[in-house]
């Protein structure tokens, strides 16, 4: 990726890779909401729950109240965002969100909008 991140953008590569690293989960997301907080978390692969890293993210800003997204990371061997991920994306936070991408040890290979 050629473009420098914002230092609050890559505090959210941070987080997604000590969370990954720390669980061992296939991803790590990271997002950060229209009050600055932030909310990582891991893929959640449980026999009876199944929920994407960044699923669990936007379940926790929903949680705490928040009413939207500034952005979000990615931290994943498939290299792209699911069409999921995008769609609860947007139903959260709407179009023009930034999704960093990069793999799990913290490389950013692209960015998208929501």
């Amino acid at each position: 990726m050629t473009e420098q991140l914002a230092p609050e953008d890559q505090k959210l590569v941070t987080l997604a890779k000590a969370t990954r690293a720390r669980t061992g989960a296939d991803e790590g997301a990271a997002v950060r909401d229209l009050d600055g907080r932030t909310y990582a978390a891991a893929t959640v692969a449980l026999p009876s729950l199944s929920v994407s890293a960044l699923g669990v993210c936007v379940a926790m800003a929903v949680a705490s109240g928040s009413r939207g997204l500034e952005a979000a990371v990615l931290l994943t061997d498939a290299g792209a965002v699911g069409a999921d991920d995008l769609a609860v994306l947007r139903d959260f936070a709407g179009v023009g969100v930034p999704v960093h991408v990069g793999d799990p040890r913290g490389s950013l290979g692209s960015s998208q909008r929501t």
